[in-house]
């Protein structure tokens, strides 16, 4: 970690003061958080003004397609037994919102922050972290996002040579492909559910085998390595082969999955798995994702879905049918505009649940859903399909924007 001394010359205190009083004008105008505006002001006055605020911080990056808000907000817990922490922990995460974020940190030590995938190769050079959690990599905005291979070998030139400790999952061949420039990786085996963006080696081109939870390819020799942190059920295995319970509030597999990645993350820092699994016990909702909520008298769990691969994670923690579900599909520009990854997702598992369908693209997910042989109704806005759906607590899906209408709705 670098010095004590301020970082910040003149210039960057004035533009740290004007980025925080755009972001506090944002707020009180009722146009969200103002952490992108603020930070955008801020960038403008100080193009290094990143830079400069991450001078004296222990920095942890973490980039995902999925995942990556949870995996931050995990980690920021565990490295809180060690010293106080700033995140960019409601998901702001291109430079503007991280160099918000961190504006508001002057007495941490650590700063752990997302990064959205693009920007993950610039970030790491502004911040110099000292550990980089890799997750996954999938299939996602596709009218802004570049084809996974690309962001794959993006992120391998990017980190060529880079002296932080990368975390990596072994599971997903794309994460492996970006991460071995790197001299200093760590592998975790934190699994891979959705497979359909992994089927080629990303170092030949040929075509993957997948003997069980292996994978390598035939042509080339590329191949999973061995990893030294594991997910066993649930349970954490550290590099000494000790197995350290896993207890979430957070469900399903995938938040175990980033537990483990955390722990590992911890530990670079010199935060024990125990400890570190059970600081992230704390974490119970993540920027409102997972939390249950009463609106018209009924419970509703929102949970955040962006992509086909975040889809069929969240089919696998879902209440079983006969369990309403209500499904939310926008495609405004933080979404991106391109709804053809509906087809991509296997709404089949959805057999049994009374489905009701809302949002913008709402016709879309309907003629999705038809194919797919499922019954469901379409509703007008949330209030209607709360209002057809039977009894218990019903499971609210949403993509990101679609996310945002039901929290500002449900009052969360």
């Amino acid at each position: 970690m670098a010095g004590n001394s301020d970082p910040l010359t003149p210039r960057a205190k004035l533009a740290v003061t004007a980025g925080k009083a755009v972001a506090a004008a944002s707020r009180a105008a009722g146009r969200g958080s103002g952490s992108v505006i603020g930070g955008r002001v801020a960038l403008k006055l100080d193009p290094d003004l990143l830079a400069r605020l991450a001078q004296n911080l222990d920095v942890v990056l973490v980039s995902a397609t999925n995942g990556k808000t949870t995996t931050t907000r995990l980690i920021a817990e565990a490295l809180r037994a060690a010293g106080p922490v700033v995140s960019n922990a409601l998901g702001a995460n291109m430079p503007a919102g991280i160099t918000s974020a961190l504006a508001g940190g002057s007495e941490a030590r650590y700063g752990v922050i997302e990064v959205d995938e693009k920007y993950l190769a610039g970030v790491a050079r502004d911040t110099a972290p000292k550990c980089i959690a890799l997750l996954n990599l999938s299939r996602d905005q596709l009218d802004r996002a570049a084809e996974t291979r690309m962001l794959a070998e993006n992120w391998r030139e990017g980190l060529a040579g880079s002296k932080a400790v990368v975390v990596a999952n072994c599971d997903d061949p794309l994460v492996v492909w970006a991460a071995s420039s790197s001299p200093n990786v760590i592998w975790v085996a934190a699994g891979q559910m959705w497979k359909d963006d992994a089927w080629s080696c990303p170092s030949c081109g040929g075509v993957m085998q997948r003997p069980g939870d292996d994978w390598f390819c035939g042509e080339c020799g590329f191949r999973r390595p061995t990893p030294s942190w594991a997910l066993s059920g649930d349970h954490v295995l550290d590099p000494h082969g000790s197995a350290w319970p896993i207890h979430l509030q957070l469900p399903g597999r995938a938040n175990k999955a980033n537990a483990a990645s955390s722990a590992a993350v911890a530990a670079v820092f010199g935060v024990p798995p125990q400890v570190a699994l059970e600081r992230m016990y704390q974490v119970q909702a993540v920027a409102g994702r997972y939390d249950v909520v009463q609106f018209m008298q009924r419970d509703l769990r929102l949970l955040l879905a962006k992509n086909p691969a975040g889809w069929l994670e969240t089919f696998s923690l879902i209440d079983p049918p006969p369990t309403p579900v209500i499904l939310s599909v926008n495609a405004r520009g933080a979404d991106g505009t391109d709804t053809s990854w509906l087809w991509d997702v296997d709404y089949t598992r959805l057999t049994g649940h009374p489905i009701f369908v809302i949002g913008d693209r709402k016709l879309d997910l309907a003629v999705r859903l038809e194919v797919a042989g499922q019954h469901f109704q379409v509703c007008e806005n949330l209030d209607q399909a709360v209002q057809m759906a039977p009894p218990g607590r019903i499971e609210v899906i949403a993509n990101y924007t679609a996310f945002q209408d039901l929290r500002r709705r449900v009052g969360n």
